[in-house]
């Protein structure tokens, strides 16, 4: 993954935010592209929070990578689309289903949603 296209997915995910008045704490991995100073030039210059796993500690980013998991294998996200169009609708069509209608064994059988609703 080269680094143009992660810092190009983090300038468009910022812009984009439904809350930007929120805090926002950006984790990642350790990965090259995530720790390259260009890519952390833009989160401190936007006023975000910077977020790494420990080095070498893979259980760190054990509920991220679950999440990611169930997208690729519940939702096919892990296939090949055939235009940047195809792909994000398909990822807004699986996060949707993922929280408002996919139950949760954690959640005792409700939706994120459902959840986040009550306790608000």
């Amino acid at each position: 993954m080269k680094t143009s296209l992660c810092t190009g997915t983090l300038t468009m995910a910022i812009k984009n935010r439904k809350h930007p008045d929120q805090k926002l704490i950006h984790h990642s991995d350790r990965g090259i592209q995530h720790c390259s100073n260009q890519y952390n030039q833009i989160l401190k210059r936007k006023k975000k929070d910077i977020s790494m796993t420990k080095e070498n500690h893979c259980y760190e980013n054990a509920m991220a990578e679950r999440a990611n998991g169930i997208l690729k294998d519940e939702f096919y996200l892990d296939q090949t689309f055939d235009n940047l169009t195809h792909a994000m609708r398909a990822a807004k069509n699986a996060i949707n289903l993922y929280n408002e209608i996919r139950l949760h064994l954690s959640l005792d059988y409700k939706t994120p949603n459902m959840v986040y609703k009550l306790s608000a």
